[in-house]
């Protein structure tokens, strides 16, 4: 982003935990930044910072949470973990569902731990501000089968924090295996925004 030039401009997509990143982008960069797509993604805002989002989004998990999902204590189990790693039950259930069983077994090969950054300065990190990641043009896409980030959670958030624009995906996407769909999607919204961009 930094070595951009001047006049140029991009469109930044993020899904799920991107949504973070593509906020700290916005936050730093926001006069480089066209347009954000949260792709069934958390977006903060100055007013549902990290914290309030997880908060929120623990309230929408199914009683059995994460599962078997592992996690590491470096620092000691009275300390908050600083990663997580998806178990076979939970990728089974909450994100390849609907798979075929090939694509479920090269996902459990390709699953890596997903930092957890719940330290100060992390939190600080994706902190956002109306002057500019509020400056930036929003657009949401609601995928109302995700199984992990469910549609009601995705609701309160543009609820709570209306994006310029919002899509809804209702049958086209029902598990990660199919996030396919979602890329295709996204390709279209993104080409249409730059044309009206350009125009």
């Amino acid at each position: 982003m930094a070595s951009l030039q001047p006049d140029e401009r991009v469109i930044l997509v993020g899904h799920s935990l991107g949504g973070y990143s593509i906020s700290a982008a916005m936050e730093r960069f926001h006069d480089k930044v066209a347009v954000a797509v949260f792709a069934t993604a958390f977006m903060p805002s100055p007013s549902l910072p990290y914290l309030t989002l997880s908060q929120q989004f623990n309230k929408t998990m199914d009683s059995d949470k994460t599962m078997d999902t592992e996690y590491v204590f470096p620092n000691g189990r009275g300390k908050p973990p600083t990663s997580g790693l998806f178990g076979p039950n939970f990728l089974a259930t909450k994100l390849y569902q609907l798979s075929p069983r090939q694509d479920l077994a090269l996902a459990l090969t390709l699953v890596r731990h997903v930092g957890i950054f719940l330290d100060e300065e992390s939190i600080e990190a994706v902190g956002v501000t109306k002057e500019k990641y509020g400056s930036v043009h929003r657009v949401f896409i609601v995928c109302c089968k995700d199984y992990a980030i469910k549609e009601e959670y995705q609701r309160w958030m543009i609820e709570n924090n209306p994006p310029n624009e919002t899509n809804i995906l209702e049958e086209a996407i029902d598990d990660y295996s199919q996030y396919l769909e979602l890329d295709l999607h996204c390709f279209t919204i993104v080409g249409d925004l730059e044309v009206s961009l350009q125009s």
